[in-house]
């Protein structure tokens, strides 16, 4: 998290005029940060008058210290009641999201003697159930690895003080407002504790888990010319199925790329990518739903570090990665949700910076262009593509992951498979 930003992406509010307490204000001077984000000089004021919020900001636009800045200041001024269970609740819809949002609450809240956890499937079962078992004041964490240690009784939710729900719409996506439902009837009711909600949209069904959980919530949304960021050069190749992985490895040759992500629709066609990056010189990394927690972190850690210069992931990294200086996006396949497109090119371009997408119009995907472009309310650039950037690939030089064969069934398929289902969690 870096507030280190161009003055066009920052407000003219700065956080010392907040009164926050002497030990968040440390936190604050470690983390370097001065001025707000829109999003922060607008939220963090209701916040502290102990008003619910929701709100809406493009991705990276600071909303980790918008609602944890609020919480940490409740906390430090209302005496906890002694009884070892969590106080806050913080509740995100990926591992990856968790991952971030607990590296940002260590960092702010390093001076208050707040006990911070992170729970989410995958990784560390029995590490994590004693830790939660030991007693929180704030326990992050994805729904189905916080229901599981609620139903066995190592913590319960009676002394929430404060709840957050981050991408509250992808929560819907991934099919978890059964499980957000289930924690929010087991709490005090909305007017003991302090709610705030967050999402890159509000739509109707955000805005009725709000409304009918919290407490009269106040909408706080940064307008903006446009859904995706400004500082997005967005453009789209048309091209044929079996010109994606030369055209591909010739735009990696070409535009001099540094740090790329490049998402893909199936673990199918992430592996076979990630095969012929690795196979034609370009050291790359796979994140996709089946990759165990610890090599999760390792690789996005080497991808961060300048160790692998591609990271090739499926949706499941769309969403809660903080990584700096991510120069080009591409949809190597276009995605079937309108909304993943937003959220997928989201990862270049953060905190002011600027960044390039580059689409795949291929023939499978090709459908999905004008929802897209409908729903981002502009159109792509769309090129023919220049047989220059077409690389020679020799099909022998894709390297095999060592992966196991998919259960029951041979590779993925063209749509992916039920992508609304929930991910391991």
């Amino acid at each position: 998290m870096n507030n280190e930003q161009p003055n066009q992406h920052l407000s003219n509010v700065h956080f010392d005029s907040f009164g926050l307490k002497t030990e968040i204000n440390n936190g604050l001077r470690d983390a370097g940060f001065d001025l707000c984000t829109p999003i922060q000089a607008l939220a963090i004021p209701l916040a502290l008058q102990g008003k619910d919020l929701a709100g809406q900001a493009q991705t990276g636009t600071g909303k980790t210290a918008a609602f944890m800045l609020p919480l940490l200041e409740r906390l430090l001024s209302v005496e906890a009641k002694g009884n070892n269970q969590p106080r806050a609740l913080i509740v995100a819809p990926t591992r990856e999201l968790v991952f971030q949002i607990h590296k940002d609450a260590e960092l702010l809240g390093r001076h208050t003697g707040l006990r911070i956890g992170v729970v989410f499937g995958g990784a560390d079962y029995d590490r994590q159930r004693e830790m939660v078992s030991a007693g929180l004041d704030i326990l992050i964490g994805t729904p189905g690895r916080l229901i599981d240690f609620f139903k066995q009784h190592i913590y319960n939710l009676k002394s929430i003080e404060v709840l957050v729900l981050d991408e509250a719409d992808r929560m819907f996506d991934l099919g978890f407002i059964k499980d957000i439902r289930y924690l929010l009837r087991r709490m005090p009711p909305p007017q003991e504790r302090l709610g705030m909600l967050f999402s890159a949209t509000l739509s109707y069904r955000v805005k009725e888990l709000a409304y009918e959980h919290m407490n009269n919530p106040q909408d706080v949304i940064v307008e903006t010319d446009s859904i995706t960021a400004d500082r997005i050069q967005e453009t789209a190749y048309m091209v044929a199925n079996e010109e994606k992985i030369p055209l591909l490895l010739g735009l990696m040759q070409h535009k001099g790329m540094s740090r790329t992500i490049v998402f893909v629709n199936t673990k199918r066609v992430a592996d076979r990518v990630w095969g012929f990056l690795e196979g034609n010189g370009f050291p790359t990394a796979i994140l996709s739903g089946d990759v165990p927690q610890k090599k999760r972190m390792s690789l996005l850690k080497k991808f961060q570090d300048g160790e692998v210069a591609v990271l090739v992931a499926t949706d499941v990294a769309a969403r809660g990665l903080h990584i700096p200086a991510v120069s080009h996006v591409i949809n190597y396949d276009l995605p079937e949700d309108s909304e993943d497109y937003v959220h997928r090119i989201g990862r270049t371009a953060r905190a002011g910076a600027s960044g390039d997408a580059i689409s795949f119009v291929c023939e499978t995907y090709a459908f999905s262009l004008p929802e897209i472009e409908d729903y981002v309310q502009h159109k792509i650039p769309v090129n023919p593509v220049n047989p220059e950037l077409l690389a020679k690939v020799d099909p022998k030089s894709m390297i095999k992951t060592d992966r196991p064969p998919p259960r029951g069934r041979s590779g993925g398929n063209r749509s992916g498979g039920n992508r609304r289902g929930p991910p391991r969690r």
